[in-house]
C-alpha cells in the first residue's frame, strides 16, 4: 500500500510549515490567563528564512507552561540580535531558538531576567518529561486564614485599622507574592497579563483603604488559580500519558544466546526481542517468530485484537495477548510510531483553530482597551462630574478584575487539546487545531477506491468451467500459469489455488504476454492464460462468452480465461472485496448529512459497481490524477467544503486541494503521519464519521465558551458601572467562568 502524500496547500492562509519538515528526535520546546498549560503558537518566525550559520539549540525552562510564560519569552527573545527562530513546546516545556549566537549565554541571560531559569539541553538528546511541581501547602493555607480574620475583625470592629491592615498584608504576602512578582516582570515588559491586572487592582484596594477586601481577592484569585491549573493539568497529562504506554525494559537477545532485560533506548536496530503473554510491547518491529493476537487499540484505535504470525508488523506500545513473540526492532526508541504520534500531537497545537486566531487577536486588543476604560472610569466622573474618589477608584479596580479576558483566551487551547487528546486515543490522528475545529465544515467527502473502500488485494471470486473435459485440470493449470506471474490479478488466482490445495505442476517455455496475460506448457501441452484481448486476439472468442464476461465486468471484476488451442477451458473472475467497516462508514457520513463521492483510476463499470454495493452517492471512474484534482475544483466550485481520503500517491493533488486530507492506514508509515492532515491509523473508514462528530463537537465547545465568557464578563460590567459589583464578586465572575471554560472543554476526553 503506498503512502499518503500531502503537499502545502497554496492560499489556504494557514502555516503548514510543521508539515513538510522530519520529525526531530529530541523534544523542542506564560499565565496570560491564569495557569493555561496548553500552547499557543509552536513556531514563531522572527526572521524570513534564518542564515546559513545558523545553529539550533534547546532549553528547559520549568516555569513556561502558559501562553504568558511563551509571550514574555517571545518579546525578549524578539529583541535580541541573531534570535532568528522559537520554537515552543509548552507540553514538556522546552524552547528551541535558531540562531547565530557565538554561545547560549545571551539566550540564558534575557530568560532570567524574565524570572524564570533556562537550562540548556545537548543536542540530539530527548528532553525528559517535566517534573511534578511541588509547592508547599502552607503559605495558601495561612493566606486564606488570615484573610477570613481580617474580614472578620474588620466586621466585627473587633481591633483597630492598623491590626486589619497587618492581618491582611499578612495574608497577602503569603499567598500572592508569586503573582506580585509576575506582574512586576509583565509590567517591566509592557505585558498587561493576569498577573498584572491582578497585582494593579489588590494594591489599589490596598491604597484606599480596603485591606479586609484586597487579602481576600488575592486569596481566591490564588485558589481559583490553583484549581484551574489542576484542571488544565488533565489536558496536559491526557496526552503525556501516552509516553508511559511502553516499558522501560525490553528482553534482548546477546551475542552469547543469552536473553537480558535491557533499556529500550539503547536497543539497536535489528535486534531480536521477545515479548510475553500479558506484556507491553516495547519498540517497533517485525515479528520473526512465533504468533499472538495484539491488542493495537493504543496506536489504531482498533476495538478488536489483531493476529500477528512472522512477518507482520508490531508497534511499541500495544499489547501482547495471548502467545510468545519474537520480532527484529525496526525503529529506534525514540522513532517509533507511538514517538512520532506524540510528537505530531505536541505540534499539532501549534496549527491554531481560526477561533483561537480570533480571541488571541482580540484579547490583544480588548486586555489594554480595559485598562484605558479602567483608568477614565477612576478619574473622569471625580474630575468632570464632581463624584466621589473613593467610589470611582474602587469601581476602576473592580472593572480590572472582572474584565481580564482570561476565561477567553484558556476557552479555546484547553478545548482543541482536549480534542486532539481524544481523537488520538481512538487512533485518528489530527495535525492541527486548524483541522479539528473545520472537520464540522465538511458536507462533501471525495474517496479513492483501492485501499480505501475496497481491501486493496484483489480475490478469486468466480469460476466458471467451459469445458467440460477439462473441468478437473483446468484450476490447477491455471494456478500454475499465474504462480509465474506477479500481476495482483494472477495472484489472486494462485492464492485461491493454495487455499484449495491443489496439486503444483511444472511450467515450461513461460512467456509473459504484455498487456493480455502469459503462455506455457504443462505436460506438452501449450496453455493461455489471459483477459479478453487476449482471447480475441486468438480468435477464440463467441457470442456466449462475449454475454458471460461482460455481465461479469459489469459487476465490477476482472475476468481472466484459461485457454488451450481448441478454445476456452475455463473462466476466472477476480475483484478486490469491499471492507465491511466501509458500508457503516458510508451509512454514519450521510446520516451526518454528508454527500460522498468516489474517484478512482478503475473502469467505469468497477466504480458503479462498487459505489452501488456500499452506497456511495456518485462514482467516477477512469481517471487520472489530474482528473481527482478536477472532480475536487468542480465541487468547490458548487459551494461545497470537501474532504479526500486516500492512501496513494496519485492521490497527492486531490488530497492537496481538499479541505482536510485523510489518509488511510497510517500506523508505521512516516509520510502518513508527517504529512497528512487527519491520519487514520488504522484502514477503517469509519473513523471519518468520528472525527467529523468530534469536530462538531469541539466548534460547538469553543462557540459556548467564547459565548459564556462574554455574556457574563458584559452582564458584570454593567453591574459595575451601576456600583453593585465588589471586587470579592469580580473575582468569582472571572475566575468562576474560567472554570466553567476549561471543565467545558475537557468534555471532549470523555467522548
Amino acid at each position: 500500500m503506498s503512502d499518503s502524500l500531502h503537499i502545502h496547500k497554496p492560499g489556504d492562509g494557514h502555516d503548514h510549515s510543521h508539515k513538510l519538515q522530519p520529525v526531530h528526535k529530541h523534544s523542542h520546546g506564560g499565565d496570560s490567563c491564569c495557569s493555561s498549560k496548553v500552547a499557543a503558537p509552536a513556531l514563531v518566525r522572527l526572521s524570513e528564512t534564518p542564515s546559513a550559520d545558523a545553529r539550533h539549540s534547546s532549553f528547559r525552562i520549568e516555569a513556561m507552561d502558559c501562553p504568558t510564560e511563551q509571550t514574555l519569552i517571545q518579546n525578549k527573545l524578539g529583541k535580541l540580535t541573531g534570535v532568528q527562530q522559537l520554537e515552543f513546546n509548552l507540553i514538556n516545556r522546552v524552547l528551541g531558538v535558531t540562531h547565530n549566537l557565538p554561545g547560549t549565554a545571551p539566550i540564558i541571560e534575557a530568560i532570567q531576567s524574565l524570572g524564570m531559569q533556562a537550562e540548556a539541553l545537548e543536542e540530539g538528546v530527548e528532553a525528559p518529561a517535566p517534573k511534578p511541581e511541588k509547592k508547599h501547602w502552607w503559605p495558601l493555607a495561612l493566606s486564606g486564614v488570615t484573610a477570613l480574620l481580617a474580614e472578620v475583625i474588620h466586621f466585627t470592629s473587633a481591633a483597630p485599622n492598623w491590626v486589619v491592615a497587618i492581618i491582611a498584608l499578612v495574608s497577602i504576602l503569603s499567598g500572592g507574592l508569586g503573582t506580585y512578582k509576575k506582574g512586576w516582570i509583565a509590567l517591566k515588559n509592557f505585558n498587561l497579563n493576569i498577573n498584572a491586572l491582578m497585582s494593579i487592582a489588590v494594591t489599589g484596594a490596598v491604597l484606599i483603604g480596603q485591606w479586609p477586601e484586597a487579602a481576600m481577592v488575592m486569596f481566591l484569585f490564588t485558589v481559583a488559580e490553583l484549581i484551574e491549573a489542576r484542571s488544565l493539568d488533565r489536558a496536559r497529562n491526557a496526552i503525556s500519558g501516552l509516553m508511559q504506554m511502553t516499558p522501560e525494559q525490553a528482553t534482548v537477545l546477546q551475542a552469547d544466546g543469552s536473553w537480558v532485560e535491557q533499556e529500550v533506548k539503547s536497543v539497536e536496530l535489528g535486534a531480536r526481542v521477545r515479548v510475553k503473554p500479558g506484556e507491553r510491547i516495547a519498540l517497533d518491529g517485525e515479528v520473526v517468530s512465533g504468533s499472538s493476537t495484539i491488542d493495537q487499540a493504543p496506536i489504531t484505535g482498533e476495538s478488536l485484537p489483531v493476529e500477528k504470525t512472522v512477518g507482520d508488523k508490531v508497534f511499541a506500545g500495544t499489547i501482547n495477548q495471548a502467545g510468545s513473540l519474537e520480532y527484529a526492532v525496526t525503529a529506534a526508541a525514540n522513532n517509533s510510531t507511538l514517538a512520532r504520534i506524540i510528537h505530531a500531537v505536541e505540534q499539532a497545537q501549534g496549527a491554531r483553530a481560526p477561533t483561537q486566531r480570533f480571541v488571541d487577536q482580540f484579547s490583544k486588543i480588548y486586555t489594554p482597551a480595559v485598562f484605558i476604560l479602567a483608568l477614565a472610569v477612576a478619574v473622569i466622573p471625580p474630575l468632570f462630574m464632581g463624584a466621589a474618589w473613593f467610589d470611582w477608584i474602587y469601581r476602576a479596580l473592580v472593572l480590572l478584575v472582572v474584565a481580564c479576558p482570561c476565561a477567553l483566551v484558556i476557552s479555546t487551547p484547553v478545548t482543541i487539546v482536549s480534542g486532539l487528546a481524544a481523537a488520538a486515543r481512538k487512533g485518528i490522528l489530527v495535525k492541527g487545531g486548524v483541522y479539528l475545529e473545520g472537520g464540522f465544515k465538511l458536507d462533501y467527502l471525495a474517496l479513492d477506491k483501492t485501499g480505501t473502500i475496497t481491501h486493496g488485494k484483489p480475490v478469486q471470486t468466480d469460476y466458471l468451467s467451459l469445458d467440460p473435459t477439462a473441468e478437473a485440470t483446468a484450476p490447477a493449470v491455471a494456478a500454475a500459469l499465474a504462480g509465474r506471474s506477479d500481476h495482483p490479478v494472477s495472484l489472486a488466482i494462485a492464492n485461491a489455488a493454495v487455499d484449495k490445495n491443489l496439486a503444483r505442476l511444472t511450467v515450461d517455455n513461460f512467456e509473459a504476454l504484455g498487456g493480455r496475460g502469459v503462455r506455457g506448457d504443462i505436460n506438452g501441452q501449450t496453455y493461455h492464460l489471459g483477459n479478453h484481448r487476449l482471447v480475441e486476439e486468438l480468435g477464440l472468442c463467441s457470442s456466449q462468452l462475449e454475454e458471460k464476461l461482460f455481465a461479469l465486468e459489469k459487476q465490477g471484476k476482472s475476468v481472466v480465461l484459461l485457454l488451450d488451442q481448441s478454445g476456452p477451458l475455463a473462466l476466472f473472475a477476480v475483484a478486490d472485496t469491499v471492507k465491511e467497516s466501509s458500508r457503516e462508514a458510508i451509512g454514519q457520513l450521510h446520516e451526518l448529512g454528508v454527500k460522498t463521492l468516489m474517484l478512482t483510476g478503475d473502469n467505469v463499470h468497477t466504480a458503479q459497481a462498487i459505489a452501488a454495493q456500499v452506497g456511495i452517492d456518485q462514482a467516477r471512474g477512469d481517471l487520472l490524477p489530474s482528473d481527482k484534482l478536477q472532480a475536487i475544483e468542480d465541487l468547490y466550485a458548487q459551494g461545497h467544503s470537501v474532504g479526500m481520503v486516500g492512501d496513494g500517491i496519485n492521490d497527492a493533488p486531490a488530497l492537496a486541494r481538499s479541505e482536510i486530507g485523510f489518509a488511510m492506514a497510517a500506523a508505521g508509515t512516516d509520510t502518513a503521519i508527517e504529512t497528512a492532515d487527519v491520519a487514520l491509523m488504522d484502514d477503517d473508514l469509519r473513523k471519518i464519521p468520528t472525527f467529523i462528530r468530534l469536530s462538531r463537537d469541539t466548534s460547538a465547545i469553543l462557540k459556548q465558551n467564547i459565548a459564556l465568557a462574554l455574556v457574563i464578563k458584559a452582564i458584570f460590567l454593567g453591574v459595575t458601572f451601576a456600583g453593585v459589583a465588589t471586587m470579592w464578586m469580580a473575582v468569582f465572575a472571572d475566575m468562576g467562568v474560567s472554570l466553567l471554560v476549561v471543565f467545558n472543554g475537557l468534555r471532549l476526553l470523555r467522548k
